[in-house]
């Protein structure tokens, strides 16, 4: 008998050990639920904690040269008041595990802005972010009544296909991982005045087409 409940237990873990990688659906409402979460966790426990506990371990942002956020976060005093922010717009790669959200923010002194930030799943399906930045605004942008979602077509590169597609986020130096279809991509070019100009791109079917991009002049 325990020599067949150990047949049983090994049969089980060879099983599980075979299982292809989990499957997510692309569902922009997942990101949704992260972003509020991420911003009810500013609220709550202070905003530059709330960066940190929600971060991948590569995660990058701009101050304005690039730095490793978790580096840059490390230690860092929570301001007095948090910035409060919502997303208006969610954009899903078609495996489910990269997503972009652009919208706006605004600071306890009225001052206001706009943010993209760019989410991935860790090994647990959790999102994290991977890359965040914004700028100020003399004027919040217009945002649609409604939360607006789009999922990218499905582009599974075949042998022989090439390496990552332009505006693939690989910046000098870093190892970012893609989805497999390569249907969302992101990009993040930074001037040695500190200007940058930060581009998401989305596979619709026959080309790519640039769904976020945004321009930071120098000092922003």
């Amino acid at each position: 008998m325990k020599a067949r409940s150990a047949f049983i237990v090994l049969t089980f873990l060879a099983l599980v050990g075979a299982r292809p990688p989990m499957r997510y659906q692309p569902d922009p409402s997942s990101v949704f639920a992260a972003e509020l979460a991420f911003n009810r966790l500013a609220q709550q426990k202070g905003q530059w904690t709330a960066f940190r506990e929600t971060a991948a371990d590569e995660a990058v942002m701009f101050v304005p040269q690039r730095v490793l956020a978790k580096q840059w976060l490390k230690g860092r005093a929570d301001p007095p008041a948090s910035v409060r922010w919502t997303p208006s717009t969610i954009f899903v790669s078609c495996d489910g595990n990269l997503a972009a959200s652009t919208g706006n923010w605004k600071r306890p002194d009225g001052s206001v802005g706009y943010f993209t930030t760019v989410w991935q799943r860790d090994k647990k399906g959790e999102w994290k972010w991977i890359m965040d930045h914004g700028d100020t605004l003399a004027l919040a942008r217009d945002a649609p009544e409604f939360l607006v979602g789009k999922v990218a077509t499905c582009k599974r590169r075949g042998p022989g296909g090439g390496g990552p597609p332009p505006g693939s986020g690989r910046g000098k130096g870093e190892t970012l991982p893609m989805p497999r279809d390569e249907s969302l991509t992101w990009s993040a070019d930074v001037a040695t005045d500190g200007s940058r100009r930060v581009t998401v791109r989305m596979w619709n079917g026959t080309d790519y087409e640039t769904v976020i991009d945004d321009k930071v002049a120098a000092g922003g």
